[in-house]
């Protein structure tokens, strides 16, 4: 370009200079998830699927969703970057069951294994719409409230369960009389998981129970005995891994520097060291607050 001249060394510490900590983070990453984590058929499948279904949302402004979201510019690229963000989550889950040490499996175990529950319900749903002013929503749930607690009257005076449940229940299993089959824990929402644990066997809620799906009247019909440790092992273990990775705070960090730990990651560029060595402790530090 007009007598301008740039040496492969000079090229290299352009890059090096405005680049450099970002793309070879970015580089050393995706060379080491692709190693680690081949891409198979189901793993094929979830990236198509989840393509399917961005086309299916965004029709023709397909390629302008993916640009605005993703920042990238055809399905090649789109494919790309979907592919890396599941290895992403494989690396994530590898390095928390690391953390999960045999004494966390036995304690929650010892504290919160329970044996599968059977129970029934009956749930009482507000009539509260969008277009309701906020006194006339407050008044429909009100109302949702004061038919739960008249349910449970009717439960006390000797009604049966299952005909109230088909009578009253805005539930797919009120025809069955109210009947949700066999749950453990992290099957059902939070707050009818833990009622229903409380509840003893042939008892009923005395208060209506109160989820984002409205107002349950819990029956607890069996309980069966807790699984030994052996059975289980695995399903507390991965409940833990789970949990872990919801409370840890950018989780991503530290997982994908010990991918790099485990595949003996060197950087012989002592310019580039320095640099990464600054991310990396930038990035934990964030983390910890």
């Amino acid at each position: 370009l007009d007598g301008l001249k740039m040496t492969t060394e000079e090229f290299y510490q352009k890059l090096k200079d405005n680049y450099g900590t970002n793309t070879l983070i970015n580089s050393i990453d995706e060379l080491l998830l692709n190693k680690v984590y081949e891409t198979d058929s189901n793993l094929k499948t979830k990236v198509e699927s989840q393509i399917t279904a961005m086309k299916n949302e965004w029709g023709s402004d397909f390629e302008q969703a993916i640009n605005y979201y993703y920042g990238v510019s055809n399905e090649k690229q789109l494919y790309n970057f979907i592919e890396m963000s599941f290895k992403r989550e494989m690396a994530i889950e590898d390095y928390a069951e690391t953390l999960i040490k045999d004494e966390d499996i036995q304690k929650y175990y010892d504290e919160k294994a329970i044996g599968d529950i059977k129970a029934s319900h009956i749930l009482i749903q507000s009539e509260a719409t969008n277009d309701m002013t906020d006194d006339e929503k407050k008044k429909a749930e009100e109302a949702a409230l004061k038919k739960a607690k008249d349910i449970i009257k009717k439960l006390d005076k000797g009604e049966k369960f299952e005909d109230l449940a088909k009578e009253y229940s805005k539930d797919s299993s009120a025809s069955d009389g109210g009947n949700l089959g066999y749950f453990n824990r992290g099957e059902m929402v939070k707050e009818f998981e833990e009622a229903a644990i409380k509840l003893k066997v042939g008892k009923y809620s005395k208060e209506p129970v109160k989820t984002q799906f409205g107002y349950h009247i819990i029956l607890k019909t069996e309980q069966k005995d807790k699984p030994k440790l052996e059975e289980i092992k695995e399903e507390i273990k991965d409940t833990l891994v789970q949990e872990l990775i919801a409370n840890t705070q950018n989780i991503a960090v530290f997982a994908l520097e010990w991918i790099r730990e485990e595949n003996d990651l060197k950087i012989y560029d002592s310019e580039l060291k320095i640099k990464y060595d600054h991310y990396m402790n930038q990035q934990k530090s964030s983390s910890s607050k």
